[in-house]
């Protein structure tokens, strides 16, 4: 099942995609207004036979995507965690992950436009898996991590390079108002048993600029979960951005920035295409 939250007729909402169309499950699940409380709610079986027998509410040209979560929790992003990345930035792994967080409103739904800040030209894509908490835990063993996930989607993790330079730590860089998308829609994990076993790819105006598999992740997910529910509780909604293969813009040569009237888009294996146009901050 595809889930995915939106708005339509200027209400926020979320469904399930269906024969071209969007089921709207917000005006069918009470009290869940939610994707996050869907899932809070432990009702994504229940969302699953309701759309089995209802018809599309709304046709996809009438909505507007939402991330995918509007409302997380938390957004822990990974970096580093490629060793093609690594390698393409003069570093060395590190024996445990490089976590950052982003936050909300740092991100846009899919063909949603991503904003390039007026204070810098150094736009970076990060083209990455996401992965949704579906069951909560604390000190999570790897074991049974794949349990907790609630399904799977596609992330730009569009970074602001200088901005990212300015100290040690990422933060500054990484979660400037509207640069980055999550999306288009999340894929519960049924559809996808074994994560490890997609391909990821990153295209600029039709141009392929990163190109893995997510065998090839340095920490892998089940790892990533248990990490970090041993720092901190992981709640139903809460996201984990799982890091950005080699072939950023920022090291080439020369840099390669995205520019307003440019499109990205991410593409997965089994979940689909997160596509977003760059559009300059206003003056």
């Amino acid at each position: 099942m595809k889930l995915l939250s939106f708005v339509a007729g200027g209400r926020a909402s979320f469904g399930a995609l269906k024969d071209h169309g969007v089921v709207d499950l917000g005006t069918r699940m009470a009290p869940c207004a939610t994707l996050r409380q869907l899932l809070e709610a432990g009702r994504v079986a229940e969302a699953a036979e309701i759309v089995a027998s209802a018809a599309p509410d709304h046709p996809l040209d009438e909505i507007a995507f939402a991330p995918v979560i509007p409302d997380p929790g938390k957004i822990i992003c990974v970096g580093l965690n490629y060793r093609d990345h690594v390698a393409e930035t003069g570093r060395t792994v590190t024996e445990k992950p490089a976590l950052f967080v982003r936050f909300p409103c740092s991100q846009v739904g899919h063909l949603q436009p991503i904003v390039k800040p007026k204070v810098s030209d150094d736009f970076d894509y990060e083209g990455e898996l996401a992965l949704v908490i579906g069951k909560g835990g604390r000190h999570i063993p790897a074991s049974g991590a794949l349990d907790h996930i609630a399904g799977y989607a596609c992330y730009n993790e569009g970074s602001i390079r200088d901005w990212q330079r300015h100290t040690s730590q990422f933060l500054s860089g990484k979660t400037f108002a509207e640069s980055g998308s999550f999306g288009p829609w999340l894929v519960t994990a049924d559809e996808i048993p074994d994560p490890s076993k997609l391909t990821l790819q990153t295209r600029l105006n039709g141009t392929v600029v990163q190109d893995t598999t997510t065998d090839l992740l340095i920490t892998g997910i089940p790892e990533l979960i248990a990490y970090i529910s041993t720092i901190c509780p992981l709640v139903p909604g809460d996201v984990i951005v799982t890091g950005t293969p080699g072939g950023v813009g920022a090291k080439r040569t020369p840099p390669l920035w995205m520019r307003p009237g440019d499109t990205v888009e991410v593409e997965i294996s089994g979940i689909g295409t997160l596509r977003n146009t760059v559009i300059a901050e206003p003056a």
